[in-house]
């Protein structure tokens, strides 16, 4: 129990700390009884100011100071952030520091105090409640849906199943039909040999008689039937039908049965849905043998960099010059838009809602072109924009070096906001080298996918910006030194780069594991997108072409 508290919590005398209270002393803030309200009062050296407890102002607990047993802190100290009394104030370890009243500093935080109170009991907390309450019926309603979901999986089993048996019956009554047909066929050709047999039987029989009757005119009458059997009954051949079963494809079985995509988890911070919406798994596509080109697209630049797609078959692409120019696979020119400061666009990018973004290394700028007109959304001090991509939550995500060439990263933007910076692994290490070309691509499990091209590397962090994996060329090849420069990904999660040097292309699966190449007579390719149907598009430097290749 409390010393100055009894069990029926009656509060006492501060001073005695045995009998109840009944003053209370506003120039020393203490609570005192009767007996101890007089003795307080006998002391001269102040003027007390004793009132009745329950007509006390309200006035802070001040708290006695450490360095002053007789002093209470009244003061506060704002270079060191604490209360303090008048004497250290004024003459010990806080002299000449900022001071201010501290019930001036109480009334400030107490404000803040009670704003956060009323923020936490009447925003946050029932927010928090109703999420509960949320979940718990979500996963009181598991239980239904997932039984739904088996029920339906049965349904669909017991349907394939009857289609399978009617396939089976099908094909039996088929066996059984030729069979009958087979047997037919043989009972009229026995019956044909039967009959000759039967004759032959007859004509024996005669010539037998004939011989032992040795009856003239019998004999000379007799004609020779023996060439008439020398030729054999034709005798009916039927090829036995041979089952032959296909070999069964798993993958095309899975699915025509039917398609579950998987179970997708959400992490919502606030109202915003910080993954991907869940969708449905697209559908299987897989490679190619022969990769082929589609398309050929003349873009009139003198070297190309950069090409994204705005549908199948319009393409923005930039190159040598301050104009960036929209294309059809005819090479017909539909729209061409200059940067706002004439300088070379470093890189381009298409938003989900078609608007161009690019980035202008020179003057420090990210901008988007919207109806012909350009935005500069951001402006950055110290660091200079290199490339740019759009992600599938229409937030761009940028790679850029320091102004003195020695630091890169990944920023992620939300319209002008930044949300995210990628820097460093677990170690504090660099995850990007210093070197200026670095393409970069959103998966579509949301990794961050950078061809960094200084380190002879593809740099893939998940969403947070936690390293997953590094790729640096197939191990087979020790040759050719690994030259990443663009960099896309598609439906299936592929990570394609352009390996520039070496004339091809690098597929990827999303950890990180070689596929295979494409080459298609590639010269020298750097910047590669894919449009909504996996086609491909490579931008070729030297030849400032634009290739469409059908590889899945």
């Amino acid at each position: 129990m409390h010393p100055r508290r009894s069990a029926q919590e009656v509060l006492l005398c501060d001073l005695c700390e045995t009998v109840p209270l009944q003053s209370h002393c506003e120039l020393c803030n203490i609570n005192l009884c009767v007996n101890c309200a007089v003795k307080h009062l006998s002391d001269s050296s102040k003027r007390h100011n004793v009132v009745p407890f329950l007509h006390r102002k309200s006035t802070p607990n001040y708290h006695k100071c450490p360095d002053h047993a007789d002093k209470h802190c009244k003061h506060y100290c704002e270079k060191c952030d604490i209360p303090v009394c008048s004497t250290c104030a004024l003459f010990g370890k806080h002299k000449g520091h900022e001071i201010s009243d501290i019930l001036e500093k109480l009334s400030a935080k107490t404000e803040s105090l009670q704003k956060d109170l009323e923020e936490l009991e009447k925003r946050m907390y029932p927010r928090y409640e109703k999420m509960a309450s949320d979940v718990e019926t979500e996963k009181a309603e598991l239980e239904m849906k997932y039984g739904k979901l088996t029920t339906d999986a049965d349904e669909q089993g017991e349907i394939l199943h009857r289609e399978i048996t009617a396939i089976v019956n099908r094909r039996k009554s088929a066996i059984a039909e030729m069979k009958t047909k087979h047997l037919d066929a043989l009972h009229k050709n026995t019956e044909e040999i039967t009959q000759k047999m039967a004759e032959l039987k007859q004509i024996i029989s005669d010539l037998k008689s004939m011989l032992k009757s040795n009856d003239v005119s019998l004999t000379s009458t007799y004609k020779s039937r023996n060439s008439e059997f020398r030729t054999l009954p034709p005798k009916v051949r039927v090829t036995l039908p041979s089952f032959s079963p296909q070999k069964i494809n798993k993958d095309q079985l899975n699915e025509m049965f039917a398609s579950l995509p998987p179970l997708s988890i959400n992490t919502e911070h606030g109202d915003t849905v910080k993954s991907a919406e869940a969708v449905s798994s697209p559908p299987v596509k897989p490679l190619l043998d022969e990769p082929r080109v589609t398309a050929t697209i003349d873009t009139g630049y003198n070297y190309l960099y950069s090409v994204s797609c705005l549908s199948e078959d319009q393409v923005w692409t930039c190159g040598d010059n301050e104009t960036m120019k929209l294309l059809n696979l005819q090479s017909k020119l539909l729209t061409s838009i200059q940067t706002k400061s004439g300088n070379i666009p470093e890189d381009i990018a298409v938003t989900r809602d078609g608007d161009l973004v690019y980035t202008d290394y020179i003057d420090n700028t990210i901008n988007i072109v919207k109806n012909k007109q350009i935005q500069t959304v951001i402006t950055l001090q110290g660091w200079r924009p290199r490339y740019v991509c759009c992600t599938a939550g229409n937030d761009i995500l940028v790679t850029m070096e320091s102004d003195d060439y020695t630091q890169s990263k990944v920023v992620r933007y939300s319209g002008s906001t930044e949300k995210q910076s990628i820097q460093f692994d677990d170690q504090g290490r660099p995850l990007y080298s210093s070197g200026n070309i670095k393409y970069l691509s959103e998966n579509k499990n949301l990794d961050i996918c950078v061809a960094d091209n200084n380190a002879r590397a593809v740099v893939v962090v998940n969403q947070s910006g936690k390293l997953r994996f590094r790729y640096t060329g197939h191990p087979s090849n020790t040759k050719q030194s690994f030259n990443p420069y663009g960099i896309t990904t598609d439906s299936q999660s592929h990570i394609l780069t352009a390996d520039h040097y070496n004339h091809r292309i690098h597929i990827l699966d999303q950890d990180g594991q070689f596929l295979r190449y494409i080459h298609c007579h590639l010269r020298d390719p750097s910047g590669l997108c894919v449009d909504i149907r996996d086609n491909l598009f490579v931008a070729k430097c030297d030849t400032a072409k634009v290739k469409k290749i059908q590889y899945l």
